[in-house]
């Protein structure tokens, strides 16, 4: 087959899983304004109470993720990818069915482990991207991966809220929608990225369950140091989507108003970082400066958000933060480029326990923070230290990574 004819089916699937990506996240997205409401309704519109089962929801679809994460990735790296993020796709449309029928709060929380489960596709989704993409290019894919996040969770929550109005239960059915109709898209179009021949010849428990998997990245030097800036940098992100909207109407009186503004011009900054530059800033400076220019610019990112006096320099930082999606690109990048192909879903699985563990820790201390330093009771109150607490993940997540990746010879 001649070189031509070889990129096209790679261009094709590369689109087709960033599209995955962007309908998974923008379905995530679409019930965030109406999910909490569901609660209300089902406990006599009791808003203490709606929130903590809402909180459970919450961990319970974390511990989902982080269970299955593993088991999804080592299924993709023994059967292939293509089964893998179809089944996916097919389940999580089926699971906003469930969720727009539910006539009980007990069937909510079904629909949220099951919605846990088949979210984690896009840990199969991170294995497909390094299975097409040569690895000089994979810093460049895993940005446009990222873009993709950005662009779903931007327009989701706005589009949610639109439909949410005409009716609590509608975003749950274009949800599901848009899911069966990539299923049936990719059913046709998908091809498979990893061939029998770099498949692993069995399936094994011990790779396929959390800790297994976060044992197999403890057991492989190069990888552990790496996979904790990943840990560390998933971790400070959970303070945005536990205090972001708590803590701008706190210290800036901003309403859903302002708040959507701010979200849409998050979104927009990281798809250009992401989706744009990524490409073109990782080749010239390499994996190493961009991870850390990245992570650094995230701390100083939440610095400025924790210290900002006034809403205008809370936007201001919205920039400089943008550059920390150069962090999450180049350390995916960095790891596969130390694995075989018949490994790379393993990696990805491990990857998603490590931000499951993540979701189940951060949101709980961030919240227990925020509550803590604006206590009236307190002599003091520091409403921005939850962030000032990410920023200072960061930094630590940089000097791990300034210290796994010297000597490092890939376009350092």
């Amino acid at each position: 087959m001649s070189e031509p004819a070889a990129v096209a089916p790679r261009k094709a699937a590369i689109v087709f899983i960033l599209i995955t990506v962007a309908l998974d996240i923008l379905a995530l997205g679409m019930i965030i304004p109406v999910l909490p409401h569901l609660f209300e309704q089902f406990l006599g519109n009791d808003t203490a109470t709606a929130v903590r089962f809402y909180g459970y929801a919450g961990m319970l679809w974390a511990a989902m993720q982080f269970l299955f994460s593993p088991v999804l990735g080592t299924l993709s790296d023994r059967f292939g990818r293509r089964p893998v993020v179809l089944m996916s796709n097919l389940g999580l449309g089926l699971d906003y069915v469930l969720m727009a029928l539910a006539p009980t709060l007990a069937w909510l929380f079904v629909g949220r482990a099951i919605s846990g489960i088949t979210a984690a596709s896009i840990t199969t989704a991170g294995a497909y991207i390094a299975d097409v993409t040569p690895v000089e290019k994979r810093a460049g894919a895993f940005g446009m991966m990222g873009a993709a996040f950005g662009i779903g969770f931007v327009i989701g929550p706005a589009l949610g809220g639109v439909l949410g109005d005409i009716d609590p239960r509608l975003p749950f059915w274009v949800a599901a929608a848009m899911s069966l109709s990539n299923f049936c898209y990719g059913l046709f179009v998908l091809p498979e990225s990893l061939p029998p021949e770099k498949r692993t010849p069995r399936f094994v428990w011990k790779t396929a369950n959390p800790l297994g998997s976060l044992l197999w990245l403890r057991n492989h030097d190069r990888l552990l140091p790496l996979a904790s800036v990943h840990f560390l940098s998933s971790l400070a992100h959970y303070v945005l989507p536990s205090t972001f909207v708590l803590y701008t109407a706190y210290r800036y009186h901003w309403g859903t108003r302002e708040v959507g503004i701010a979200l849409g011009l998050v979104g927009i900054a990281s798809a250009i970082v992401q989706g744009g530059l990524t490409r073109r800033i990782v080749p010239r400076i390499g994996e190493r400066r961009a991870l850390l220019i990245g992570l650094l610019s995230g701390a100083a990112g939440f610095v400025i958000y924790g210290g900002a006096s006034s809403g205008g320099w809370m936007l201001a930082g919205i920039p400089i933060m943008a550059f920390w999606g150069l962090a999450g690109a180049s350390v995916q990048s960095l790891m596969t480029s130390h694995l075989e192909p018949h490994e790379q879903g393993r990696l990805q699985g491990g990857l998603s326990s490590l931000m499951g563990v993540a979701g189940l820790v951060g949101p709980g201390v961030f919240t227990q923070v925020f509550a803590a330093c604006i206590d009236a009771r307190r002599s003091w109150q520091l409403p921005g230290a939850p962030m000032l607490v990410a920023a200072l993940l960061l930094v630590g997540a940089a000097v791990v990574g300034w210290r796994a990746t010297r000597g490092h010879s890939v376009r350092v």
